[in-house]
């Protein structure tokens, strides 16, 4: 309950940690939010069931595989897909409709930056979350992903913690997972 102009001067000033992307909007990692709240006496509530479709895509089957496995373990709402290839991605955006979309940049044919392009030039789905990830994290590579509309780009490997906060997924039983 607490005007955007209010949260831009809190940013402004160093109270409130954002990062900001190539096109000069500010992005809070929710541990800074959670953290300024704890500062302020603060009370939030975050929904729980703000992800509840998660399409994985990467080229990598091992690393697809796992990723699948993991939030299967985490969150038993989670409803994970995978495609292995940005062409499949395209197709399953359409038909799965995710909440987010963990996207690998380095892919054959059809590459990250591409997808990530598609998915935020269409009105029916450019509210999708995209996260990035790459093996190949470069200033250019972030850069490059973030200027398509990808919310941030993770670095491979990467922390489970901090994936899972990234993407906003709670700790819970198990999923549904279908691999396509």
């Amino acid at each position: 309950m607490v005007s955007p102009a209010t949260i831009r001067l809190w940013a402004s000033k160093g109270d409130l940690g954002a990062v900001s992307t190539p096109g000069g909007h500010r992005r809070f990692m929710r541990r800074e939010v959670e953290r300024f709240a704890r500062d302020k006496n603060i009370q939030i509530q975050f929904p729980t069931d703000s992800v509840s479709r998660l399409l994985i895509v990467d080229d990598d089957v091992q690393v697809a595989s796992y990723l699948s496995r993991l939030f299967a373990r985490v969150d038993s709402k989670l409803e994970c897909m995978v495609a292995n290839n940005g062409y499949n991605a395209g197709r399953i955006v359409q038909s799965f409709q995710p909440n987010v979309v963990l996207l690998d940049l380095m892919m054959p044919g059809l590459n990250g930056f591409d997808v990530c392009e598609q998915i935020k030039s269409e009105p029916t789905t450019q509210a999708i979350r995209v996260i990035a990830m790459t093996g190949f994290y470069t200033d250019e590579n972030v850069r490059r992903v973030l200027e398509a509309g990808a919310e941030c780009c993770l670095a491979k490997p990467f922390d489970q913690d901090e994936l899972l906060e990234t993407i906003g997924v709670q700790r819970q039983q198990s999923a549904r997972t279908r691999v396509k």
